[in-house]
């Protein structure tokens, strides 16, 4: 498609410059929003609202591991009679907490609040778009997700309790409604709530590849995009080509659970009757189940890298390091993370010869992630820093992809797979590179573009005061846990002061729960600064960190449609910083070029 018809083509999707002069009702402007940058307020507040019920369900937990026997009256008060009697936590609840934290914190806030916020604020403003290719589908993809947070909250209140299988829900556990008392009716809820989870993603994720490629402004050619724009047109990507697998994997589920039939039952013993169907297989809903599980841990990291790129780029006041070597990583990345979900089920009794070639593509994916972290390095080498907040997350991000990314080398390898699988190795694993990086890029981002969300700036003390107290008790939570998980402790045990083996262990799980809890309680000067300063906080500029992509141009008040006026035409990449032909240290992408200058 031709620049000058995408030129015509953005243009005519400004409603006409009349368009935002009758006034919007407050429902057709705040509720059933078609702006893309409500929309992604929206997905950010919904994501904030979900996360703290995930932490706060993860310190009740770690309040049973950490003091196991011991009676908290803060848990008979959120929990009541039924879950804590007397203060004391009840098994079942132990695990049905335990699942819905992890299914909440992996789709509700890294991929919801990650992918949802960021693709909807930054694609059509990065690329010189009006706004996205559908604004209703967009106002779609919020509902179904809005409706499926609610289903999952809802879920925790009914009897018998939430889902309890963990957030991987494998059967048989899941596939039986009478295994368990999570089993039930909340494991019904937690499959319809990921169907319309499901679509949610799908909505937004066609819409997001069909504006980066059909509505950028004239003159932004694809390798004028910034890595932002990168890394979530491969997120949408990944998003539309594994989500539907996960589709087929719930329906066969509830296909299991309600209409009779086997695809993941095999012969099964329960209260000692013998199951009458039987000739499925759970390794069947394993494989299904990875071949989203997989991609779904890039879905929730790419967005954090190409938001960390942007900004240290932008706050080390140097072009990053490497444009086209990151971008080929990216697409490597995506790429190689549909061949390695193989590396979830070793110990399944795969072919070793199968076993492998997951080792040797799962080690591949190492090649581009180590890329991506060189080239962050090198781009703070020598940078002019600013250290402001988004900053200082940013860093943290390459730190804490650097040491996750350590440990998934042990766990890709089949042989040491064997002996830490199911550990707390695994968790201490997955929570750096995914609870870690991935909220790292998220809050990073928020504090980076907070002026352009909301037009005011955040806090920048109590800023640094969130990043170091989440840095330190985020090692202090999950550095221990590798050792806990090399000792042999399982995941997702209720108590483990019953194991003669593993009294060492009990040393440390108070020492994790009290990092857990204080990391926990920092976020609230994260959700204190974000309130506060929407209603009272500094007004911004509408250029505040001195950068170079299109969202800077745009008006400080937003206005549906993005610009007054006509779309502005790129002459240059994004990383104009510090280019010595010109006085200011930062040449935005709308700045001609001068005579024999080279334009990237």
């Amino acid at each position: 498609m031709s620049t000058e018809h995408t030129h015509d083509h953005g243009h005519g999707n400004g409603h006409d410059h009349g368009h935002h002069h009758h006034e919007e009702s407050w429902v057709s402007k705040y509720v059933f929003s078609q702006d893309h940058k409500m929309i992604s307020k929206q997905f950010l507040i919904t994501a904030i609202f979900m996360g703290v019920i995930a932490v706060m369900l993860s310190i009740f937990f770690r309040l049973q591991l950490g003091w196991p026997g011991e009676k908290f009256g803060m848990l008979n008060f959120f929990l009541g009679d039924k879950w804590a009697p007397d203060g004391l936590l009840e098994k079942n609840a132990y695990l049905a907490m335990v699942t819905i934290h992890g299914t909440i914190m992996v789709f509700f806030v890294l991929t919801g609040g990650l992918s949802g916020t960021f693709a909807n604020l930054l694609i059509p403003l990065q690329v010189g778009a009006r706004d996205m290719a559908s604004g209703f589908l967009n106002m779609l993809s919020y509902w179904a997700f809005a409706l499926s947070s609610v289903i999952m909250v809802a879920s925790l209140f009914v009897e018998g309790g939430a889902a309890s299988g963990g957030w991987t829900i494998y059967p048989p556990l899941s596939a039986l409604p009478q295994a368990m008392p999570g089993s039930g009716t909340g494991m019904t809820l937690w499959l319809i709530s990921m169907v319309f989870f499901i679509a949610s993603s799908l909505l937004g994720g066609l819409n997001y590849i069909v504006t980066i490629i059909n509505l950028r402004t004239k003159g932004m050619s694809m390798t004028r995009l910034p890595l932002t724009v990168w890394a979530l047109l491969v997120t949408a990507i990944l998003g539309v080509l594994s989500f539907p697998v996960l589709v087929s994997c719930a329906v066969l589920l509830l296909m299991d659970r309600s209409f009779g039939t086997a695809f993941y039952l095999s012969d099964i013993f329960i209260q000692g009757e013998a199951l009458d169907v039987t000739g499925g297989s759970p390794i069947l809903f394993q494989h299904l189940f990875w071949f989203l599980g997989h991609p779904e841990v890039y879905i929730v990291l790419l967005p954090a890298l190409g938001i960390s790129s942007e900004i240290i780029a932008t706050n080390a006041r140097k072009p990053i390091f490497g444009y086209k070597a990151m971008v080929g990583s990216i697409l490597a990345i995506g790429f190689l993370s549909f061949i390695v979900w193989g590396h979830h089920m070793y110990v399944t009794g795969m072919n070793p010869f199968l076993g492998s070639v997951f080792v040797f593509t799962t080690l591949l994916i190492a090649i581009p992630s180590a890329v991506k972290a060189f080239n962050y390095i090198t781009t703070l080498y020598q940078g002019n820093i600013r250290f402001t907040p988004g900053m200082l997350f940013s860093i943290g991000l390459v730190s804490t992809f650097v040491t996750g990314g350590l440990t998934g080398i042990i766990l890709a390898d089949s042989a040491l797979d064997v002996n830490v699988h199911d550990t707390y190795f695994v968790v201490a694993h997955f929570h750096i590179v995914m609870g870690m990086s991935a909220i790292f890029g998220m809050l990073g981002g928020v504090y980076h573009w907070f002026p352009k969300m909301f037009g005011k700036m955040m806090n920048t003390k109590l800023g640094y005061a969130h990043f170091w107290i989440t840095l330190v008790c985020g090692y202090g939570v999950f550095f221990p846990m590798h050792f806990v998980g090399l000792a042999g402790a399982p995941r997702r045990y209720y108590d483990y002061s019953e194991f003669e083996f593993l009294q060492w262990v009990m040393d440390l799980n108070p020492i994790i729960s009290v990092f857990a809890i204080v990391g926990g309680a920092a976020q609230l000067l994260f959700i204190f600064n974000f309130f506060h300063s929407i209603y009272y906080g500094q007004p911004a500029t509408q250029n505040p960190w001195g950068s170079n992509t299109l969202e800077w141009t745009t008006p400080v008040k937003h206005i549906h449609g993005n610009w007054p006026g006509a779309i502005p035409e790129v002459h240059r990449w994004a990383y104009d910083y510090s280019n010595p032909e010109h006085d200011d240290d930062f040449v935005p992408q709308v700045v001609p070029l001068k005579p024999g200058e080279h334009g990237h």
